[in-house]
């Protein structure tokens, strides 16, 4: 399952059915789980974990050095999960001892070609990140959250779940759950209501999320305002729970 030309440190842990493509190379310290398919010309890093039925496609570099000038040799690493598609010329690099310590991507991520993960990002599960998707140090994306293409995103940023940036999106703040943004700088457009319906979420959930939408955005409110309004009429639902933790907790402030 290794092809003769791939370079396979002895040090390297892979697991049965992993497959290499020719010309990778896998360093020390790399483990990579059961059915996962490494494409040609891949470079992979390590201290790197890859799980299991991933499939990553040529010329990713994965498992890289932080581009981060504090960085001073210190074995942090990248984590991989589970049945993530990588295509062509991803770039993911390892943490930060300043941060977590690891980049992490989670489970059943679709990842197309050219997108940036820098280190101690931290990625969900089941997002979809389009061409050319670049992230900076420190952003977390979390599960189901989409990005468009040529998607940046600024340093210590959050996008929440089930969120959507439209193609070319420049994010600086934080991105609440179930909202739409796009704009350089990011600016919300109105509720993933798509993306919600295809996920299966009821009318009447659909249809408190449209309140909690206004309530923020459409009533000229103050943000604490608007979040104390929101709790006492909805702050009893777990899908408004969501939100309003999010905008709680906001660090960086929301893109509003």
């Amino acid at each position: 399952m290794i092809h003769p030309t791939a370079l396979v440190d002895p040090a390297a842990e892979l697991a049965e059915g992993v497959e290499v493509g020719a010309y990778s190379l896998i360093g020390p310290g790399v483990r990579i789980g059961r059915g996962t398919r490494i494409g040609p010309h891949v470079v992979i890093e390590g201290p790197t974990l890859i799980g299991e039925d991933n499939h990553i496609y040529p010329f990713a570099s994965i498992g890289a050095t932080p581009q981060d000038k504090k960085y001073g040799g210190e074995a942090t690493e990248l984590v991989i999960g589970n049945r993530n598609v990588i295509r062509e010329c991803c770039t993911f690099n390892r943490g930060t001892v300043q941060d977590r310590g690891r980049t992490v991507l989670g489970d059943d991520n679709w990842i197309m070609a050219y997108v940036h993960l820098a280190h101690d990002c931290l990625v969900g599960n089941n997002t979809i990140f389009a061409n050319s998707t670049t992230l900076a140090g420190h952003v977390e994306i979390r599960d189901h959250a989409i990005l468009g293409g040529f998607t940046l995103v600024h340093q210590f940023c959050v996008v929440g779940e089930y969120a959507f940036t439209g193609m070319g999106s420049a994010l600086n703040k934080d991105v609440p759950p179930y909202t739409m943004v796009s704009g350089a700088p990011a600016e919300p457009r109105g509720l993933n209501l798509e993306g919600l319906r295809r996920h299966g979420f009821s009318a009447g959930s659909i249809s408190r999320l449209k309140q909690a939408y206004r309530m923020i955005y459409r009533q000229h409110l103050p943000l604490k305002e608007a979040l104390a309004q929101l709790e006492s009429e909805y702050g009893q639902f777990a899908d408004v729970r969501l939100l309003l933790d999010f905008c709680s907790h906001s660090e960086r402030g929301l893109a509003r």
